[in-house]
C-alpha cells in the first residue's frame, strides 16, 4: 500500500463515506489485478501451446523431435513438484488466514517460498543439462520458449507470495494488538484481499504447470 494511498484515507476534508468508496475501489483494483494477471499469463502460454501444436502437426522435415530428444524428467518431475506445493500452500496459508489462524498462514507462506526458490534453480540449472541444443529441432525451440516463460512466472509467483508474508510481519508492527491481520483497519484488509488475489493465481499456476509437464516431459 502506498503512502499517497494512506494519505488520501486520511484526509481531513474526506467524510467516512468517501473513504470507504475510495477502500472499496481500492478492493476492486486488486481484484481486478489478479485476475488480469491470469489473463496475462493465459494469452502468454496459449500462444506457447500453439507454437508446441502446430510444429508437432505439420512436422516439416520430420524435424518436430530428433531421436532422443527429451527434457530430463527429474528436473520436469522436480519443478513441478515445488509449483504444485507452492500452489498448494498458498491456498492452505489463505483458508487457514480466514479461520484466524494467522501464524499457520506465515509457516505456509515461507514454506511455499522456498519451494517456489527451489523451483527456480532446478528450472535454470536443467538449461545447463539439457541433451539437445535450442533450435536443433521444433521441439527444442518451444521447450526453450517455455523454459523462459517458466522462469518469469516462477520470480513472479514467487515473489508476490513473499511480499504476501512480509506484509503481514509488517502490519503486525504497524497496528499491534493480538492477530491485527484479521482486524477491520483498512491496510488489514487490503492485505486479506492480496492474498485472497495471490492465492487465486497460484491455483492458475498449478493447472499450467501440470498441462505443460505432460507436454514436454511426457508426450
Amino acid at each position: 500500500m502506498t503512502d499517497t494511498y494512506k494519505d488520501s484515507l486520511t484526509a481531513p476534508n474526506e467524510t467516512p463515506e468517501e473513504r470507504e468508496y475510495e477502500f472499496r475501489a481500492h478492493i476492486g483494483s486488486i481484484w481486478t489485478g489478479g485476475r488480469l494477471a491470469i489473463g496475462m499469463s493465459t494469452f502468454l502460454y496459449a500462444s506457447e501451446a500453439f507454437a508446441y501444436f502446430y510444429l508437432r502437426t505439420s512436422n516439416n522435415s520430420h524435424l518436430w523431435r530428433l531421436p532422443g530428444q527429451l527434457a530430463p524428467l527429474y528436473y520436469g518431475w522436480t519443478v513441478l513438484i515445488c509449483l504444485l506445493l507452492m500452489a498448494g500452500l498458498a491456498n492452505y496459508g489463505h483458508r487457514r488466514l480466514k479461520k484466524g489462524f494467522t501464524n499457520d498462514f506465515q509457516v505456509a507462506g515461507w514454506t511455499g517460498v522456498a519451494a517456489g526458490l527451489i523451483a527456480l534453480f532446478f528450472q535454470i540449472w536443467e538449461l545447463v543439462v539439457l541433451p539437445f541444443y535450442p533450435g536443433s529441432s521444433g521441439y527444442a525451440s518451444t521447450f526453450m520458449g517455455f523454459v523462459v516463460m517458466n522462469i518469469m512466472t516462477i520470480v513472479f509467483a514467487t515473489y508476490w507470495m513473499e511480499t504476501t508474508v512480509v506484509r503481514a510481519l509488517r502490519l503486525r508492527k504497524e497496528l499491534g494488538g493480538a492477530n491485527p491481520e484479521l482486524s477491520s483497519a483498512y491496510p488489514a484488509r487490503s492485505f486479506r484481499a492480496n492474498v485472497s488475489s495471490m492465492s487465486y493465481y497460484m491455483g492458475f499456476i498449478a493447472i499450467v504447470s501440470i498441462m505443460f509437464f505432460l507436454m514436454f516431459y511426457v508426450a
